[in-house]
């Protein structure tokens, strides 16, 4: 799993290098990736040979499961049933066209602009801001846009999320029985703000994902006192800060967690070398363009300052187990009792929270995502500390039940997505419906852009947000500069700029609020 998240992070920088050097085309990436592969089946050709063995000798056993033994070992059948059918539910989401609000502003639509100019590049203005900030998982959508469709990039985090389960799986079981394994996961991923995220093309598992093997690693060094693994843990942290710039925050955990279980400066140092020197390209990247290497950060744009509004629970509008709020606060009184790593992982979830609390809160819920595994980990470890049977089967029933819950819930959610997934349904009428226009999205809902702009037109926007659905060329009035030239002018909800007020109107929708202005095809020049 460690060999696996660091290749993914260095194929992500593949890919970044071929955007600074301006040969973003579908034909470099596919052979870019193609020419990885096969380092990577020479490289671990050994290790990949050793674990077919194991391979096999599962499915064997998991052949000789007889009904006898299921129905002795219900438990562990029902946790592993529920997240397959969680995972089902999640997997019909994930292959519906995207309709999630950052995805189509900036996380699909940056890696667009990227492959339609070849290049990656700072995109100054009030809109993409973000564009210079470090984009781990932005790059690997570049990979599935490449290939014509935002599908691929929903079904990229989505695995991010599967990849989440097996990482907290295989940590789970240096504590627990593989069935109190199976039900961490079933309380991790039944979060409802779990299976919202899976669907879309946002960033957030691939960043939970590297946050959990970080700790997994951190675990590894404090038992083994092996100082690869400070390293590999390290740059396992790294890469959820080229995934997440929020991810800082985890750096000043894992500092913390140093000085109190080793009390070594040294070790401390190390770990930040190692952490921030992976992301340090983007941050080099930034800087040339804002002089600032964590823009938009600490600008009027985005900026970082403490409010009253941190330290109140209730701004957490993104829903997450109720389960926790009940276990977590137990740890402070067992503490003491804990094993070594139960204190680590404890330790962790309190100053996770204390991070979550200190980050700007433009995301809710969501930002706490990253933290969730630990969260769950940490109260199955505690529901198994139980010693009357009857309380432990109350709890593991409400883990059951929530999950069960949020299978139906996810569910009559993503159904929507049923009829454009068997056919039933076209994109543009799927898109159509559920989009919010009103709110900044974009879609050609009847046509006409595809029929009237050709690629030799310009069109300028003003007052679009989600560009990503925008299939002509365009410029936006956000990062428009002298000598800019266009032949259209699209407005969405916003007025009319005056200094075009003798532009003709040639089209207008009512459904997404778009009117369209021309010079019966002059070309002006900004």
């Amino acid at each position: 799993m460690f060999s696996l998240a660091i290749l993914i992070g260095i194929y992500s920088y593949l890919i970044f290098e071929l955007g600074l050097v301006g040969i973003l085309y579908k034909d470099h990436i596919v052979l870019a990736t193609f020419i990885f592969g096969l380092f990577i089946l020479y490289f671990y050709k050994k290790k990949i040979k050793s674990k077919l063995p194991q391979y096999s000798k599962v499915l064997k056993q998991m052949q000789k499961i007889n009904v006898k033994s299921a129905k002795r070992n219900w438990l562990p059948i029902v946790a592993f049933s529920i997240l397959v059918l969680q995972g089902i539910v999640n997997l019909i989401g994930a292959l519906g066209p995207e309709l999630g609000f950052d995805a189509l502003w900036y996380h699909l639509t940056l890696p667009k602009i990227y492959l339609q100019n070849h290049a990656i590049f700072y995109i100054p203005g009030g809109l993409l801001y973000y564009s210079t900030m470090p984009k781990l998982t932005e790059m690997l959508y570049t990979v599935g846009l490449s290939f014509g469709s935002e599908i691929f990039a929903k079904l990229i985090h989505f695995s991010f999320g599967i990849l989440t389960l097996i990482a907290l799986y295989r940590l789970s079981r240096k504590f627990l029985s593989k069935t109190y394994s199976l039900l961490a996961l079933v309380l991790f991923y039944s979060n409802l703000i779990v299976g919202w995220i899976s669907i879309s093309a946002y960033i957030d598992l691939a960043r939970t994902f590297f946050e959990i093997m970080a700790l997994w690693g951190f675990v590894n060094w404090i038992e083994k006192k092996e100082k690869k693994w400070l390293i590999i843990s390290a740059i396992l942290l790294g890469l959820a800060i080229s995934t997440k710039l929020l991810a800082l925050g985890s750096l000043l955990i894992f500092a913390i967690l140093i000085v109190i279980f080793t009390r070594k400066i040294n070790n401390i140092l190390i770990y930040c070398f190692c952490a921030l020197i992976i992301p340090l390209p983007w941050f080099i990247f930034s800087y040339i363009y804002t002089g600032n290497p964590v823009y938009p950060f600490f600008t009027s744009i985005y900026p970082v300052k403490f409010t009253l509004d941190l330290i109140n629970p209730l701004s957490l509008s993104d829903p997450i187990s109720s389960l926790y709020v009940i276990f977590l606060p137990i740890t402070i009184f067992i503490y003491k009792k804990l094993k070594l790593s139960f204190k680590i992982i404890s330790l962790y979830s309190f100053l996770a929270i204390i991070a979550w609390y200190l980050t700007p809160q433009t995301g809710g819920g969501r930002f706490i995502l990253p933290y969730l595994p630990a969260f769950s980990l940490m109260t199955l470890v505690i529901i198994n500390m139980i010693k009357r049977i009857a309380l432990r089967s109350i709890f593991i029933g409400l883990i059951v039940a929530l999950a069960l819950f949020s299978i139906i819930y996810r569910g009559a959610a993503n159904s929507r997505h049923i009829p454009v997934i068997l056919g039933r349904e076209s994109k543009s009428q799927f898109l159509t419906k559920y989009l919010n226009f009103s709110f900044g999205d974009f879609y050609d809902t009847d046509g006409y852009f595809a029929d009237k702009i050709k690629k030799e037109d310009q069109v300028l926007l003003y007052g679009f947000h989600n560009l990503y659905y925008i299939n002509f060329p365009f410029i936006d009035s956000s990062y428009i500069k002298k000598g800019d030239v266009f032949n259209y002018i699209a407005v969405q909800g916003s007025n009319f700029p005056y200094r075009f007020r003798f532009w003709n109107l040639i089209y207008y929708n009512d459904k997404t609020n778009i009117r369209l202005y021309s010079l019966g095809g002059l070309r002006w020049t900004y």
